[in-house]
């Protein structure tokens, strides 16, 4: 009995030392445990999309600061930080991890729970707005979060309000007023409460204040339904707020521009009749209540309690006027529009990728989408406009697209460099009166989607409700095209996170430029350290290895 005992003792400990062994120092003892290359998803000069091997970028300072919060806080408890190469992980959240991209955390956080989402690939999924909502109180941007709220993450100032002929409510100039604004009359802030108050103030990129203006009430999303307000609540994100959010968008961002390749949220459908019936509105009625009803509101008019954090504000409904659409400018859009834009969600904006609900969801909201607007009752989805198969880019087809956005004075919203930063960007609005900004093409978020048909999709059928016209009528085929590439040219070589350019070496982007590379998905990135100058579709003798008796 003696020596069972010791036996099993024996053996315990043996496999105890195994596991530390196998689990511990082995994986340490693999080279690329070690490495902090990736592959990342970038952009060439011609629009297309390649994999390559880059270095893993550090966090910044604000970054860091965020990292600590969600330490401190937390989070790590229930969100997990790796994309496992099972059960179609990658289908789900996007590429599988890599060893370099943990290169600079320590201590590592991949967590064991998933009470929550993954946020291996969180970055730029929401915008900021949407984040600093979702802290506040996570039920208003997902009603059935079991996520905690954590408002002591911001400042929060209550403000009497009074009524004014001219101005309507006007905040009362109180001392707390003065400690977080510079309250310059040239330079207003026009804040939205929502019908309980509640007021979100975007912070400045560095979290620090005071913050340059003077705040103003607008109650224009309530048409002549204002609510009776008294006094409302100031809420501003503090500066270890804005680090976390500022690390939440940089996880995942080291893999580059992978959401515009990524397959199950990027889809090529425009012409679609969903058929209706009372089962498939009740259920989208249901869906609407689930997930958008706190952005989007109960009405439909894009007054839901978290549209006062977000910017650009919630579609609005009940006019049914949508902006990524085939058919023709003033049209309402088919039922594959709203597909697809519910699908691949709206680029810097909250409105995120839906790919992960179940496909009949996405098609039932629809239905209860089109119940808000009378259009739909009375109008049918004009025929949709032909999209061509694009011509083939080239430095020539580049260079007109150059002279075209000059002549056509892009340049006046979108600037010189395409950086969103142009003359007249402070000014533009839309429809409703709401200020809007230009889409900064530097980065690559392109809210219609990423590809150049998309690019000359919104060129022929412009977008409705702002100020982006149509140039069907004013521009011929080849020249939409020409102007496309261009655009897409601007965020060539680019991180899509920070619009900072990629320290790739001449002879790395005339490879990756190359129809000869075909570098298509991580499996087959292009090494610049496995290539000889001039010949970049041969390889060294040297290959790498993944594990011990594994190589490419």
């Amino acid at each position: 009995m003696r020596s069972i005992r010791s036996l099993a003792v024996g053996a315990g400990l043996c496999f105890v030392t195994l596991a530390l062994f196998v689990q511990g120092f082995l994986p340490a003892m693999i080279p690329e445990s070690r490495s902090d290359r990736v592959t990342r998803a970038v952009r060439n000069d011609f629009g297309e999309i390649k994999w390559v091997r880059y270095e893993a970028s550090d966090y910044g300072p604000l970054e860091r600061l965020g990292r600590g919060v969600y330490i401190r806080e937390g989070c790590w408890y229930c969100h997990s930080q790796y994309v496992r190469p099972v059960t179609g992980e990658e289908f789900r959240w996007g590429p599988v991890s890599e060893a370099g991209e943990y290169a600079y955390d320590l201590p590592h956080l991949f967590s064991t729970r998933r009470i929550g989402p993954d946020l291996t690939r969180v970055g730029l999924k929401y915008a900021d707005e949407w984040h600093y909502a979702h802290h506040w109180d996570a039920r208003l941007t997902v009603p059935d979060s079991i996520m905690p709220s954590f408002k002591w993450l911001f400042h929060q100032v209550r403000v009497p309000v009074r009524k004014e002929e001219e101005k309507g409510l006007v905040l009362d100039a109180t001392p707390a007023l003065t400690r977080y604004f510079t309250m310059k009359e040239e330079r207003p802030i026009r804040l939205f409460p929502n019908e309980t108050g509640v007021t979100s103030v975007r912070p400045r990129p560095d979290g620090e204040f005071p913050i340059d203006g003077k705040p103003e009430l607008d109650l224009t999303p309530f048409g002549d339904q204002s609510p009776a307000l008294t006094s409302v609540l100031l809420v501003i994100p503090t500066k270890e707020m804005v680090g976390l959010v500022a690390y939440v968008q940089k996880l995942g961002m080291n893999r580059g521009a992978w959401r515009e390749v990524f397959g199950p949220q990027n889809l090529a459908v425009s012409i679609m009749k969903i058929p209706e019936s009372e089962a498939l509105l009740a259920r989208g009625k249901s869906v609407y209540q689930q997930r958008c009803i706190g952005c989007h509101g109960v009405k439909g008019d894009g007054n839901g309690l978290a549209a006062t954090f977000l910017f650009p504000r919630p579609r609005d409904f009940t006019l049914g006027a949508f902006k990524f659409r085939v058919t023709p400018s003033g049209s309402l859009p088919t039922d594959g529009d709203l597909f697809r834009t519910i699908t691949r969600g709206v680029r810097w904006t909250a409105m995120p990728t839906w790919h992960e609900i179940p496909e009949k969801d996405r098609l039932a909201v629809i239905t209860y989408i089109k119940t808000f607007s009378e259009r739909w009752k009375s109008e049918k989805p004009e025929p949709p406009v032909p999209i061509p198969d694009p011509p083939t880019a080239t430095p020539e087809l580049l260079a007109k697209g150059k002279e075209l956005f000059v002549k056509a004075k892009c340049w006046q919203c979108h600037g010189e460099s395409g950086k969103g930063d142009g003359p007249s960007a402070d000014q533009l609005k839309d429809d409703l009166g709401f200020p809007i900004r230009p889409a900064d093409f530097t980065k690559g978020q392109f809210k219609g989607g990423s590809s150049v048909s998309d690019v000359y999709r919104t060129m022929t059928t412009g977008l409705d409700g702002v100020p982006m016209p149509s140039f069907i009528d004013s521009m011929k085929d080849d020249e939409r095209w020409a102007i496309s590439y261009y655009v897409l040219s601007f965020s060539a070589w680019a991180d899509p996170l920070t619009g900072e350019k990629l320290k790739l070496s001449p002879e790395a982007k005339v490879a990756l430029n190359s129809p000869a590379v075909g570098a298509t998905s991580p499996r087959l990135a292009w090494d610049p350290a496995t290539t000889t100058s001039g010949a970049f579709a041969q390889r060294n003798d040297k290959r790498r290895i993944y594990y011990p008796g594994i190589q490419e």
